[in-house]
């Protein structure tokens, strides 16, 4: 079967924070947050699992005095997260009666 799946993309938050990074170059902790409806602590979990795996990179930069947290899929996360959408629509293909 075409495609890797793949643990790190197992979670439905992990899923849906590299559906974002894929259509947005960076995207910050606030807005994940909140587009997420996810706790602090439960989100930067998520985050740092990614993080881990080399799937994304954190920028931390300055708007005036206040901190920035942006989030970027890197390369490897972009290859590893479409092996593991090809491989869950051929999945879902081969079942198909």
């Amino acid at each position: 079967m075409k495609g890797n799946y793949d643990k790190a993309f197992e979670n439905v938050i992990r899923l849906r924070i590299m559906s974002i990074l894929m259509v947005n170059e960076r995207y910050d902790f606030n807005s994940f947050k909140e587009i997420l409806d996810v706790t602090d602590g439960n989100l930067a979990s998520h985050l740092r699992n990614l993080e881990n795996a080399a799937y994304i990179t954190v920028e931390k930069t300055f708007s005036g005095r206040k901190p920035l947290t942006n989030y970027l899929a890197t390369e490897a996360g972009k290859k590893a997260f479409q092996a593991h959408l090809d491989f869950l629509e051929n999945l879902i293909n081969a079942n198909k009666n």
